[in-house]
């Protein structure tokens, strides 16, 4: 005997939300009583479809069943808010069906890519011999491409990925068209698409979403958070407008600058890659500042949880080393790039390094308390970290 089991999948819940039906519904009768409600409720949702497809399938395989083999059908429904909290549900949606059922295969019949995102839960629980997107066949008019259009429009999961890049689009073009001197930012728009094609290419969508959920656990986890993260994001407009001015300063301008940092001339190098050099001197002490708030936000979130660890010192002062290693890196860049040489005395060594290699100490020893620490607690049993 073989247990089949018919799985589709309402990611976004629209049963729920439109129906009123929650899910899991298990049983020939009561998806198609959730088919009709649906239907009902929403004409053109595809969902529709695809339980019906379910349907069919089921009864296309009770037909072919030998002995005795049971074909069973069921439908999960996920949350409004397409992500974890909807894969949470449908994974405790599946164990209880199969809990019920006890299904030895599975085939799971989909209406896009959105709900078959799910099928690695399934796959994990029980083996699925096949996926079957149902689609619907529809004119090829132009009336009707504009009434999908219309509806993606409407829609509010489809809203943000059309409408916002072409907004992004249309308000580089028209800064580049406003602003003096704004073809390098018309012309920095391939960077941009490139750099968006990547983050899609390698997947950091999930590691984008993870840390929005962050900011937005942080900004309500206490005033000290959501003062800190406040702090972040007026940090990183601040080292823009700084590196914005110096890229709009006037020759003048520039040279009196370099004159107060080291003494050198900046027309004896490429002058683009002084400015370029300049701009990231100025700007890195607010970036620094923006990232240390930013970690500081969410170590403050950790501590409230209980959950603060020694990783999240250890990176703050990892930060600070970096901070150091490049403004001393910086200074000789800028000084070499004047046609002046380095000077190796000792003096001028100590001056320029000297806080890089402490830092480094610093770090060093830091590092050697966290570890010991941890490890005493592993000892006790004690798994939490509250601090140096």
């Amino acid at each position: 005997m073989v247990r089949t089991l018919v799985l589709t999948v309402d990611r976004d819940n629209d049963l729920g939300v439109k129906a009123g039906i929650r899910g899991p519904v298990i049983g020939r009768k009561p998806t198609l009583t959730a088919a009709l409600r649906l239907g009902i409720a929403d004409p053109e949702e595809s969902d529709t479809n695809a339980i019906l497809g379910a349907l069919h399938h089921h009864d296309r395989l009770v037909e072919n069943a030998q002995g005795d083999d049971e074909i069973e059908i069921a439908l999960l429904t996920g949350d409004v808010r397409v992500g974890p909290r909807s894969d949470r549900a449908i994974a405790m949606q599946l164990d209880e069906v199969i809990q019920e059922f006890q299904p030895d295969s599975a085939v799971l019949v989909t209406d896009g890519a959105d709900d078959e995102a799910s099928l690695p839960i399934i796959t994990s629980r029980v083996r699925v011999d096949h996926v079957e997107k149902v689609i619907v066949r529809q004119s090829k008019g132009i009336e009707s491409t504009y009434y999908y259009v219309a509806k993606a429009v409407d829609d509010p999961r489809w809203r943000a990925k059309l409408l916002v890049p072409i907004a992004v689009f249309l308000m580089i073009i028209g800064l580049g068209l406003i602003i003096p001197g704004g073809g390098a930012l018309i012309g920095a728009m391939p960077l941009f698409v490139g750099i968006w094609l990547l983050a899609k290419g390698l997947g950091w969508e999930q590691q984008l979403e993870r840390l929005m959920i962050d900011m937005r656990e942080s900004a309500t986890g206490g005033i000290w958070s959501s003062l800190l993260w406040g702090l972040s994001i007026v940090s990183v407009l601040l080292s823009v407008l700084t590196a914005y001015q110096v890229f709009s300063a006037t020759t003048a301008e520039i040279d009196s600058y370099v004159a107060s940092l080291s003494e050198f001339n900046v027309d004896a190098v490429n002058r683009d890659i002084a400015v370029w050099a300049i701009a990231i001197n100025e700007a890195l002490t607010w970036i620094v500042v923006s990232a240390f708030s930013f970690a500081l936000s969410l170590g403050v979130l950790r501590w409230k949880e209980g959950s603060f660890t020694g990783r999240s010192v250890l990176l703050l002062a990892l930060g600070a080393v970096v901070y150091f290693f490049a403004k001393a890196a910086l200074v000789v860049i800028l000084v070499e790039m004047g046609g002046s040489d380095f000077s190796l005395d000792y003096q001028n060594v100590s001056d320029t390094w000297g806080m890089p290699v402490f830092a480094i100490i610093a770090y060093y020893l830091l590092r050697t308390a966290v570890q010991s620490v941890s490890e005493d607690e592993g000892v006790t049993g004690e798994n939490r970290f509250w601090g140096v």
